[in-house]
């Protein structure tokens, strides 16, 4: 929950408040939704589910960008980013699982 709010306040920060030496945003949301995807998994989510929930959660926080003053809400390159961050944790997640139940 605590990463799902630490995501919402730095997206809907206005863009003359943001750092200026943040690394690549596309990175960025890659990282951040890996990280929120990762968290919910571990918490115990069905994975299909942890992945749509954190894609969904990505696509809101995009659209309700669109009315912060300095922000580009609704970027469709944004979404992808967000999309193969937590595809990649959901991925990762599930080889971890299908590794250690083998054992």
């Amino acid at each position: 929950m605590l990463a799902a709010v630490a995501i919402a306040i730095g997206s809907l920060t206005p863009g003359d408040e943001m750092p200026t030496n943040l690394p690549w945003d596309k990175f960025n949301h890659f990282v951040g939704y890996a990280g929120l995807a990762g968290l919910v998994g571990l918490a115990g989510l069905p994975l299909v589910r942890t992945f749509i929930t954190v894609v969904l959660y990505g696509i809101c926080i995009e659209y309700l960008q669109i009315p912060v003053p300095g922000r580009s809400g609704g970027d469709w390159a944004d979404i992808l980013a967000n999309t193969l961050g937590a595809g990649t944790a959901v991925l990762v997640l599930a080889a971890s699982r299908r590794y250690l139940l083998r054992r």
